[in-house]
């Protein structure tokens, strides 16, 4: 019996031992099994097949990894259709998804790689219909690090330039409204900085200082919100430079362009005392500079972020006016902000600094006749009275084949608001 027990022992052991051995085989070969479909599935999905793009395939997968998050990797594919398919109509689109990339990264270093991605689509491709929202967002490559008006301007004066080539580049783009904010947006920094050093200058008594900065500040960013402290302030250095006469189209620019400052009674006597003639605001001007008040009033920051606004690295924008923006030397921004405001004032004596513009007809601009030569004095007369008669009835003419435009009393504001 315990013979049989032990050999039926032994039996059930080799038995044991046998599945075992089976068990183990079949854990060990299954999940190979099991991956086998899979990866003949993968090298199926990446093959190319009969008919499609490979270029194409590779473009689609790099955006497929940046909506994911993936930047790396989506570049690396990038790169691939550029090195592996030069000719490949899609080239354009593979630079420019490489930029967006980077501009949706952030960061320092990924907008620096950013700017300069634009930059070289626009050097490769100028006339690509994807030009002028790679020509904005290299500007806003530099708005986007833009710091406050008390750091360095250096980005934001490199916005700016960004900004002003795409606004001559592209001046029937739809982007145009959006450049332009952004465009007002920049010289508010760019303004306030220029702004606060020639005020240390003018608290120090630094005067031929602080007259350099403020003139600086009243030709390149007429449209700072601080600008009638720039034109008394300037006003009043002149005068402490014994250059009273000098101020005066400035003191001008203050009543005309701020109509609500409080500093306009001030201009307004300085004015007197030097015998000169006080100009009037247009309407157009007014209805800006009530524009401005009413949109000061409402503040849409969060009152957490109105707290934050003193330790925040960020410039303020809340402040920027609205109006149209001007581009030009200094030189040439003086003649059309000259014309932007319609000036009323009547032109100064020989020998004054001020603006002043004068309308000219229509009949005006024509070349007169030359006169016919006078034989008897009675003739002449008659020559004169055919000559007004000429000219009354071509004024006539003129008047019917143009008549005046009647517009609403809102008019201005299309001019005013882009």
């Amino acid at each position: 019996m315990s013979k049989r027990m032990a050999l039926d022992r032994k039996v059930w052991g080799g038995g044991r031992l046998l599945w075992a051995l089976l068990l183990g085989s079949v854990v060990f070969f299954f999940p190979s099994c099991l991956l086998l479909p899979h990866h003949h599935a993968a090298n199926s999905a990446t093959a190319v097949a009969p008919g499609e793009q490979p270029d194409k395939i590779l473009l689609d997968k790099a955006l497929n990894e940046f909506k994911h998050g993936r930047y790396d990797v989506g570049r690396l594919t990038l790169q691939t259709l550029l090195n592996t398919y030069p000719d490949s109509e899609y080239l354009s689109q593979a630079k420019l998804a490489i930029a967006n990339s980077y501009y949706k990264q952030g960061g320092i270093a990924g907008l620096t790689e950013a700017e300069a991605e634009y930059k070289d689509f626009m050097t490769f491709f100028p006339t690509a219909p994807e030009a002028p929202r790679a020509q904005y967002l290299a500007g806003m490559c530099f708005f986007r690090l833009i710091g406050r008006a008390d750091r360095d301007q250096s980005e934001a004066e490199n916005a700016e330039r960004e900004f002003r080539e795409f606004l001559t580049r592209y001046p029937e783009n739809l982007l145009m409204p959006k450049v332009t904010d952004r465009l007002r947006e920049v010289q508010e920094v760019l303004g306030r900085g220029n702004y606060e050093i020639a005020m240390f200058y003018y608290d120090h008594g630094a005067y031929p200082a602080a007259e350099s900065r403020l003139k600086q500040v009243a030709a390149q960013y007429p449209n700072f919100s601080q600008g009638d402290q720039v034109y008394w302030y300037l006003g009043q250095t002149l005068a402490k430079l014994k250059h009273p006469e000098e101020a005066t189209p400035y003191y001008d620019r203050l009543i005309m362009e701020f109509p609500l400052s409080p500093l306009v009674k001030d201009a307004k006597r300085e004015l007197a005392a030097m015998h000169e003639p006080v100009p009037e605001p247009t309407k157009a001007m007014l209805a800006r500079a009530e524009a401005d008040a009413d949109a000061a009033k409402w503040d849409h920051r969060g009152l957490l972020q109105r707290m934050l606004t003193p330790l925040s690295s960020s410039p303020n924008l809340s402040t920027t006016l609205h109006g149209p923006v001007v581009l030009g030397s200094p030189g040439q921004l003086q003649v059309q902000i000259a014309k932007l405001n319609g000036l009323t004032k009547p032109a100064p004596p020989p020998g004054k600094n001020s603006l002043s513009v004068q309308t000219a007809s229509a009949a005006s601009l024509k070349p007169e006749d030359p006169a016919p030569p006078q034989k008897s004095s009675s003739k002449a007369s008659n020559a004169g009275h055919t000559q007004a008669k000429a000219t009354k009835q071509q004024n006539i003419d003129l008047a019917q084949v143009s008549p005046e435009k009647k517009h609403g009393k809102l008019h201005f504001l299309h001019k005013l608001i882009p």
